[in-house]
C-alpha cells in the first residue's frame, strides 16, 4: 500500500499561482510514476501531469502545458505541482496518484483549488 496526502490547495485570483504538494508513504519503492489529476464539478476526472519516479521524465495535459510544472523530491517522497497563470477553468479538486504498473493504483484524498475571475 502507498498512502498519499495532498496539500496546498486554496482560493486564488485568476493569473495567480499555487503550489500543490503530495507526500507519499508506505511501499513507495513500488512507484513507477506519480501524477496529478483533477475533477471539476459535473466533469470526469482528467489527467494533468505525471513524472517518472526514476528518470524524471514529465508529461502534461495540453490545457496546462507551459503553465504547470511537476517536480519530485525522491529523498522526501514528495511530488510538487507548481501552477502559474491560473485560470477559472483550472478550478477543480486535484488528486495525487501513484502508478505501480499499468494503472494508477493509489490515490490521495484530493485538495480543492478555486480560481476566481
Amino acid at each position: 500500500q502507498v498512502q498519499l496526502v495532498e496539500s496546498g490547495g486554496g482560493l486564488v485570483q485568476a493569473g495567480g499561482s499555487l503550489t500543490l504538494s503530495c507526500a507519499a508513504s508506505g511501499r513507495t519503492f513500488s512507484a513507477y510514476s506519480m501524477g496529478w489529476f483533477r475533477q471539476a464539478p459535473g466533469k470526469e476526472r482528467e489527467f494533468v501531469a505525471r513524472i517518472n519516479w526514476i528518470s524524471g521524465y514529465t508529461a502534461y495535459a495540453d490545457s496546462v502545458k507551459g503553465r504547470f510544472t511537476i517536480s519530485r523530491d525522491n529523498a522526501k517522497n514528495t511530488v510538487l505541482l507548481q501552477m502559474n497563470s491560473l485560470k477559472p477553468e483550472d478550478t477543480a479538486v486535484y488528486y495525487c496518484a501513484v502508478r505501480t504498473g499499468a494503472t494508477w493504483e493509489f490515490w490521495g484524498q484530493g485538495t480543492q483549488v478555486t480560481v476566481s475571475s
